[in-house]
């Protein structure tokens, strides 16, 4: 009789997650893959074998805060190696992709740089370079060679909620984005094997499943039935797998917002009444500049059809201040499209040149003074509508799912429907599970809340494995 395999030796891999929910989801992609290599996740770089650095691209100095990390790895592998033990170090991600050969020459103690759509060859790349050391280079593009030679998702415990990519790259070419560059072409994966993914995660716990993508209302993939697939048909089917109670998708594109996505807010009861729209500026001259592809107008009617379908939607959004040629009129009337739609929840930032993009040889760069100031008064209205919103729900019953515990002994933590963070006091047993809430006040931050004294609980959530 043949000998047993050997079973891969215990080895500790770290990996710190940088922007995105996507590189979250990509960073338990990593994990996952490396898994049947003998790999298993560690909090604490100090025992890693492997530390991989899964980065982004999208903020000003990513890559100068991925050398800062890589000056702590050093380190850290300096000593592991005087205690006689080896660190491989590998970057992922987007800055990746965008410097590769870069890193390679400036950071000799990264043994492999690794993009976003070849993370599926981490465990091929990681055993070549434990055997020939060096640094390995891989940034190939096609999102479709990764995602077929993932691993199955493992038993075990999912999140409550949990995240599945179901688009990647990005057609639209944002003149302040480098997203076309470092992601690619839109790719949108097959409805089959996003359903079987959601079912598997609804089999071993989850009941919210957030759909990502970088423009991910553009998804479009064809169905077993040779039809067409949109993201509304898409969330149509996922709400139809058992054990699924809550749906999201983020990001969204303005110029990709249909009809039929619109109205599944009046439709679907499981789809979650919160929509992320970034509309970046204002001003129609700057959007124009921006190459964002749809008017300030454009996306005042886009929220108004939302509100009419949802009269409850939260709204979300991203806002550059400062892009180039930005004049004081252009962002006066920025704030004043932000003051008319009312976000409650916003994400603002500073224009920052990202190298390779058009953007950052526009002429009219804007000075940081003045970027600073104007994003001081836009965070201020951001802020207060963001309050208004949180205190509206003061008195209501919320449905709340708990995902974790809470910041003060007893307490446990969830999401409201509108991704509100709410704590009440609650045994942990509650954590997975959707309880109502009655919402008793509104902090800077978070809601807190009693539990529905009807409210049956039906015990802990068992995972299939």
């Amino acid at each position: 009789m043949a000998a047993p395999p050997e079973r891969p030796s215990a080895k500790k891999v770290h990996i710190k997650t940088f922007g995105c929910q996507m590189n979250a989801y990509d960073s338990e992609r990593m994990a996952e893959a490396l898994a049947p290599s003998g790999y298993a996740l560690t909090r604490d770089p100090e025992e890693a074998d492997l530390v991989i650095l899964n980065t982004c691209h999208i903020r000003e100095k990513a890559a100068e805060k991925v050398y800062s990390e890589l000056g702590r790895v050093r380190l850290a592998k300096a000593r592991r190696k005087a205690e006689g033990r080896d660190t491989l170090v590998a970057v992922a991600g987007c800055v990746a992709q965008a410097e590769g050969r870069e890193i390679a020459a400036r950071a000799p103690l990264v043994d492999i740089v690794v993009g976003p759509q070849s993370y599926h060859r981490l465990p091929d790349l990681v055993a070549e370079a434990a055997r020939n050391g060096g640094s390995l280079v891989a940034t190939d593009f096609p999102a479709e060679a990764k995602f077929a030679h993932l691993p199955e998702r493992p038993a075990g415990k999912a999140p409550a909620s949990a995240f599945v990519t179901v688009q990647e790259g990005c057609d639209k070419f944002c003149t302040f984005c480098v997203v076309p560059y470092t992601r690619g072409a839109e790719f949108s994966r097959a409805p089959a094997e996003i359903v079987g993914e959601v079912t598997k995660l609804a089999a071993r716990g989850a009941s919210e499943i957030t759909l990502l993508g970088q423009n991910v209302n553009a998804y479009r993939a064809e169905g077993l039935d040779g039809a067409s697939w949109s993201l509304a048909r898409l969330l149509r089917r996922l709400a139809e797998v058992p054990g699924i109670e809550r749906l999201r998708y983020t990001t969204s594109h303005p110029r990709d917002m249909d009809d039929e996505l619109i109205a599944l807010f009046a439709e679907e009861p499981k789809l979650m009444p919160y929509l992320h729209l970034p509309f970046q500026a204002g001003s129609d001259r700057i959007l124009k500049a921006m190459n964002r592809k749809h008017t300030a107008e454009d996306y005042e009617a886009i929220a108004e059809q939302v509100r009419a379908a949802r009269t409850d939607i939260a709204l979300s959004t991203d806002i550059i201040v400062g892009f180039p040629g930005e004049t004081d009129t252009d962002f006066e009337v920025t704030l004043a499209l932000a003051s008319h739609v009312r976000f409650a929840q916003a994400f603002s930032f500073k224009y920052s040149a990202r190298p390779g993009t058009p953007a950052a040889d526009l002429p009219g760069q804007v000075p940081e003074t003045v970027k600073r100031e104007r994003l001081a008064a836009l965070q201020a209205l951001l802020d207060k509508d963001r309050h208004a919103f949180d205190r509206a729900t003061v008195g209501r019953r919320l449905k709340v799912l708990f995902e974790g515990k809470g910041r003060k002994p007893g307490q446990i933590a969830g999401r409201s429907p509108y991704l509100q963070a709410v704590h009440v006091e609650g045994p942990a047993e509650l954590i997975g599970q959707i309880a109502e809430v009655d919402i008793l006040a509104a902090g800077p931050n978070s809601l807190t809340g009693v539990i529905n004294s009807g409210f049956e609980w039906r015990g802990p959530v068992q995972a299939a494995v």
